[in-house]
């Protein structure tokens, strides 16, 4: 591993450490919409074994339970699998399994799995293509692999957006254009794709108070939001609410077929 993966992984391990327990109890992660989504579109059934790939606290992963005959999440960050352990107790799920590990690679063997998932995770990868090819891997052939990320709409507000995003979490590294998701998916060998798209809403405030961004550098995202107002350079619709500044992160869920062999 070099000195810039040991260094982001250190970020990550630091960030979501600490972001643990409030990325759990947020209420928009456990948005039902996106769930719904991601249900339908990786098309999960009783028959399914999926892996959860940065599984966080499990909010995924549980919800998927509740239909798959098997769920394996896997995270770097142990306090994210301690919480995930606790949100399964609580739902009284036994079809899960936890464990803390890396992304590249991936510690299972090829065509392990009929479903591979991950939720917002893309934009803290140092090789988002790279782990998704792990992803591929480890689906069986003519299984399904989703990714759910917030996507750019253009290079000004990717410009914009992942600059204030790596002032609120030092651990992100971008979010990548609609365009550039789904080609990495097609370069993949993923087939027959399908898309869907939802708001993230949230309050910033209620996201900063969830976040552990360097000193001062939360009043810089306040200002930065201040100054988007009316302006949209962010690309999160930024507006004033009840005297607070409320916003949407712009999310794609995409799933596609892993090419079956003989193709």
């Amino acid at each position: 591993m070099g000195d810039k993966a040991k260094e982001h992984r250190r970020l990550i391990l630091d960030q979501f450490t600490r972001q643990a327990v409030p990325f759990a109890e947020m209420p928009a992660h456990s948005n039902d919409e996106a769930n719904r989504l991601l249900m339908n579109l990786a098309a999960i059934s009783s028959d399914d074994t999926v892996l959860d790939v940065a599984c966080g606290p499990g909010l995924v992963a549980c919800t998927l339970a509740e239909v798959a005959r098997h769920v394996t999440g896997i995270d770097l960050t142990p306090a994210m699998i301690e919480q995930a352990q606790a949100k399964q107790r609580s739902r009284g799920l036994t079809n899960l399994t936890w464990l803390i590990g890396d992304a590249l690679p991936l510690p299972f063997p090829d065509a392990a799995f009929s479903v591979v998932v991950t939720r917002y995770s893309f934009h803290h990868f140092l090789d988002p293509k790279a782990v998704l090819a792990e992803m591929v891997r480890v689906c069986k052939p003519v299984g399904r692999v989703a990714v759910i990320d917030v996507f750019t709409s253009n290079p000004e507000q990717a410009e914009a957006y992942n600059r204030v995003e790596k002032l609120r979490d030092p651990s992100h590294v971008r979010a990548m254009s609609l365009e550039e998701l789904t080609g990495m998916c097609h370069d993949a060998g993923l087939r027959e794709l399908v898309t869907s798209f939802f708001k993230l809403e949230m309050a910033l405030e209620t996201l900063l108070a969830a976040s552990f961004p360097n000193p001062g550098d939360a009043d810089r995202i306040r200002q930065t939001f201040a100054n988007d107002l009316g302006v949209d350079r962010l690309g999160v619709g930024a507006a004033r609410r009840d005297g607070a500044i409320h916003f949407a992160f712009p999310v794609v869920v995409i799933a596609g077929l892993k090419q079956s062999e003989r193709e």
